[in-house]
């Protein structure tokens, strides 16, 4: 089985191996251009690269005048996977070198049943998708879980919605059972490195990007680069507290964000809508599935259902309030909003923005996009592989 063995022997080789998966297939002169290297600097790098297998020919390049030379491109054997890990669902995904997604799978899950079962769907999936002949291998494995990591270990610390799961050494189980580097990070940070590679924020360096799921977290993107914290938690908005009299929330504290506009939150808010008789629309629903989710939720407020459109507002609002201080705080060039409960679509995003542009500074929300995410459930496994490869193109 295939393995990527070698590593970039400098920050230049790190830096040509990131450009030619950034920009794809790129002509010696095109990456001359790029990068300060004296063209016989460069010829000497780009030949050890090709010594490792780590890049390829690929052909000659269109004529500039004068001699023409040859293309390169990333080993076109080159595959990582991702693997984003939420509450209820799975996402796995292998890409190549450039990070083109070249088959995913998709699998409800219960992360409430712990690591070891949770990893065995995930191998399973693995082994599905080199049957199906997509790789043989893989070269790196990036993987997102719901929670806070330890992040230079790939330990989770203490998840509120994850039992059984604080301190296992996910990194290092899953570097032995797949043979090759591993990385893990929280989940949303992965949605954020998903939306600058390929999605709504590519050309955006400094940017927050809010994930409203089972739980809310916030990825912050400064200078094109996660920040995590000291310890790893950065950016865990959803235990800020919006109504000091609230609802308990899982954490042990009252009136979190979370508590009140959560995926679970939603849901709970929709039963008790649909029991009481204030929804005719998701009593419906409810009584045709026997259970209620944020997706009834969006559906019934497309529908037009006063209750759903008055709990988009409101939970909205809770959103906003919290945003409008990162913002304030942060200045931001935007903000990004994904995960499931984005499903309320613009009845969600109008309210977010009215709290946003009342609350924080003219100067910070002047110019600041907040909009939906592009990429929808696969960012988090475009982000995985933006972070095994970040790590594999770094100097050894």
């Amino acid at each position: 089985m295939r393995r990527m063995t070698a590593r970039p022997a400098n920050t230049h080789q790190a830096h040509l191996l990131r450009l030619l998966r950034d920009g794809g297939r790129s002509s010696r002169a095109e990456l001359g251009e790029r990068i300060q290297l004296s063209r016989s600097k460069l010829a000497v790098e780009i030949d050890r690269l090709l010594e490792t297998g780590l890049v390829a020919t690929d052909g000659f390049a269109a004529s500039r005048g004068g001699r023409r030379s040859h293309s390169v491109r990333l080993a076109p054997g080159l595959r990582f996977l991702g693997v984003d890990i939420g509450a209820t669902s799975i996402d796995v995904a292998v890409t190549n070198g450039e990070l083109e997604v070249l088959g995913h799978l998709n699998d409800s899950t219960d992360v409430k049943d712990g690591p070891v079962a949770v990893f065995e769907q995930v191998l399973a999936m693995a082994e599905k998708l080199k049957e199906s002949g997509l790789a043989e291998g893989f070269d790196g494995v990036g993987i997102g879980v719901p929670g806070p990591v330890r992040f230079p270990e790939g330990v989770p610390v203490a998840p509120p919605i994850m039992p059984g799961w604080d301190g296992f050494p996910v990194r290092e189980a899953l570097s032995q059972e797949f043979g090759c580097s591993v990385m893990v990070d929280n989940d949303v940070n992965l949605m954020g490195l998903g939306e600058q590679h390929a999605g709504v924020a590519r050309s955006v360096a400094d940017f927050l990007c809010v994930k409203i799921g089972t739980g809310i977290g916030c990825g912050i993107i400064v200078g094109g680069q996660v920040y995590r914290g000291v310890t790893g938690c950065a950016g865990d908005i959803g235990h800020i507290q919006v109504d000091p009299q609230g609802r308990l929330c899982a954490c042990g504290n009252r009136g979190c964000l979370e508590a009140h506009f959560s995926g679970a939150a939603l849901a709970r808010d929709a039963e008790e809508a649909a029991h009481s008789g204030r929804s005719a629309h998701l009593a419906v629903r409810l009584e045709a599935s026997g259970r209620l989710t944020s997706a009834d939720l969006a559906a019934a407020a497309a529908a037009g259902d006063p209750v759903a459109l008055d709990m988009a507002r409101t939970g909205g609002e809770r959103v906003g309030q919290v945003i409008a201080g990162l913002v304030s705080f942060f200045n931001p060039g935007m903000v990004v909003i994904g995960g499931g409960v984005t499903g309320l679509g613009h009845t969600l995003l109008a309210s977010v923005r009215s709290q946003v542009y009342r609350r924080s500074l003219p100067l910070a929300t002047g110019n600041l996009p907040i909009v939906l995410g592009e990429l929808g459930g696969m960012a988090g496994v475009i982000g995985a592989t933006r972070l095994i490869s970040d790590h594999l193109f770094s100097p050894a």
